[in-house]
């Protein structure tokens, strides 16, 4: 794991903890990180492996910036697959994203949460 401080955020919001977490501000349990995206365990499993995979750069769920939005979305997609891969789940996993505050305790910041490393399909708990 290589140490994010000084690291340059485009786009870094004020009070979001996830861009607090991509700029190392907020320490966390790093399991990826390149220079577009940073990986780290949820604090609250809802499965033997919970991931979120958050962009480095703040992008919100709402509103318009559609084209970044699905660039972004296309490069979380490939690296859920190498992440669930890596962690031994890529037979079975689900991959979760909340849009809004109703549906996440979270911030706007688009994130995306890998879930997977059930037993059989009646182990799942559905998130």
């Amino acid at each position: 794991m290589s140490d994010m401080k000084g690291q340059r955020l485009i786009g870094k919001e004020r009070n979001c903890l996830f861009c607090d977490i991509a700029s190392g501000q907020k320490e966390e349990e790093i399991v990826y990180q390149d220079d577009k995206f940073v990986v780290f365990p949820a604090k609250d499993l809802s499965a033997p492996v919970h991931l979120l995979l958050i962009p480095k750069k703040h992008l919100s769920i709402k509103g318009s910036r559609v084209k970044e939005k699905e660039e972004v979305l296309g490069h979380i997609f490939a690296l859920a697959r190498d992440m669930a891969k890596k962690m031994g789940v890529e037979e079975s996993y689900k991959l979760l994203a909340n849009a809004g505050e109703a549906a996440s305790e979270g911030s706007d910041h688009l994130h995306m949460h890998l879930v997977g490393g059930w037993e059989s399909p009646t182990k799942v708990k559905h998130v």
